[in-house]
């Protein structure tokens, strides 16, 4: 018998991407800055901080935004 079935796919990261991250512990906005089979470097664009995480993150869509997005750090 067939059943719906959700499929996921990592995503391929490139260096210089800028990716949002909707929700969860990371989210906000970031900036792929190295790659590994492994492991994906991001570094945040307002703070600085830079981070390196097993590569997590799956497409849920691609779209024109500001990037930045200013609302998620107070000024």
């Amino acid at each position: 018998m067939k059943e719906k079935v959700v499929f996921f796919k990592r995503y391929q990261f490139e260096v210089g991407q800028r990716i949002h991250i909707e929700d969860g512990p990371r989210k906000g906005d970031w900036e792929v800055i190295g790659l590994d089979d492994k492991k994906v470097k991001l570094q945040c664009p307002v703070s600085g901080f830079k981070a390196e995480w097993d590569r997590f993150c799956y497409l849920v869509g691609e779209r024109n935004a500001i990037w930045p997005a200013r609302e998620d750090f107070p000024i």
